[in-house]
């Protein structure tokens, strides 16, 4: 693993995906850690904070659209790689309001891989031939799958929403920034994450959050659109063997073996909310109510990861059902923190009709 002598910047590294892979970086490396964050509204330094009193750690409030700040950031703290996770990552907000994510996603991604690659061209020896820059990204830049088959790395890109358009987008200038500049990148697409710290506008945290407070829960259309499910801390871990083992020029796909329909996974939820917190009105189940349809809603989501497992020997460890638990549990156990992000940042209602509406 990283020594003390690596020193990784994650953008994004107070948000869901990113503060996971500070912890684990902190947990299981002796790696310099430098957190860049905007702190927008899904950020919260909160979900860093083992890290922060460590002098292995630092955190730097900053945009990724502000090449000035990046430059600074890189000419102080002397990366020896980059772990890209900043971005704007709700699609139904993207539905609403599609320039942040292009401002964030497109220009962003382009402004780090500038000053990166600047930083990296001024770089020699071990120092340069050692120097990663990976960046994250999502299944959705495939589009949807019907019954049958998985994106794999050689899958076509056919974004549909307006945020999967922002990363496909950002995808096409890593791989172009490699290809033209011979910047050594590396990119990753995984499928959707859960786990603990995850902001309450996402489906798991929300059917949680809104059972506990004895609201409806909505589920989009039928119910039947599948996802595959990664645990948090199991896509972590493969972050961090792509950084340090991943090939440059390469993309990894990353999946976690757990195909489940909407309304199946809204289920499994309320039967492990019935046995660790029962409600005496009676089982969460009864709060499900069907809701209009996203528009653009894709089908189905899923990834073969037989590349990374061959050859970086990555695997999921935890089960859906393992996961489901824990994040119930880290729920259950961190209602504080849910209510003031809550209270703060998200009431609850739903985004992405294109037309008013409400539940």
């Amino acid at each position: 693993m990283f020594s003390s002598s690596e020193r990784i910047l994650v953008t994004g590294g107070a948000g869901f995906i990113g503060s996971a892979v500070v912890r684990a970086l902190f947990r299981n490396t002796d790696a310099r850690i430098i957190n860049a964050d905007k702190l927008t509204y899904a950020g919260d330094l909160a979900s860093v904070a083992e890290a922060s009193a460590s002098d292995r750690y630092v955190f730097e409030h900053a945009d990724v659209c502000d090449g000035k700040m990046l430059s600074r950031i890189f000419r102080t703290h002397q990366p020896t790689a980059v772990l890209h996770l900043a971005a704007e990552s709700h699609v139904d907000r993207s539905i609403n309001g599609a320039a942040e994510f292009i401002r964030t996603n497109v220009v962003g991604t382009q402004t780090l891989l500038d000053v990166a690659r600047s930083y990296w061209s001024e770089l020699d020896g071990d120092r340069k031939q050692g120097f990663r820059f990976h960046h994250v990204s999502t299944d959705e830049v495939y589009g949807s799958l019907d019954d049958s088959g998985f994106f794999t790395e050689e899958s076509a890109y056919r974004p549909n929403s307006p945020y999967a358009a922002s990363k496909a987008s950002s995808d096409h200038l890593v791989h172009a920034w490699h290809r033209t500049y011979g910047l050594p990148a590396i990119i990753t697409n995984c499928s959707n994450n859960y786990g603990p710290y995850q902001f309450p506008e996402k489906l798991i945290p929300l059917m949680i959050c809104q059972a506990l407070d004895g609201k409806s829960l909505p589920v989009y259309g039928s119910g039947r659109n599948v996802r595959d499910w990664l645990y948090v801390e199991d896509h972590a871990s493969a972050l961090i063997t792509v950084l340090r083992r991943g090939r440059p020029g390469e993309t990894y796909n990353i999946g976690g073996s757990a195909e489940t329909a909407n309304i199946d996974l809204v289920e499994r939820l309320c039967s492990v909310l019935d046995r660790l917190h029962p409600d005496a009105e009676g089982p969460y189940r009864r709060l499900i109510t069907f809701v209009p349809d996203r528009p653009g809603h894709d089908f189905r989501y899923a990834i073969d990861y037989a590349k990374i497992k061959r050859e970086l020997g990555w695997h999921p460890r935890e089960t859906l059902e393992g996961g489901i638990e824990k994040t119930v549990r880290w729920y259950l156990a961190n209602r504080r923190w849910t209510d003031r992000i809550r209270s703060r940042n998200y009431d609850g209602r739903r985004l992405g009709l294109v037309a008013s509406g409400a539940w």
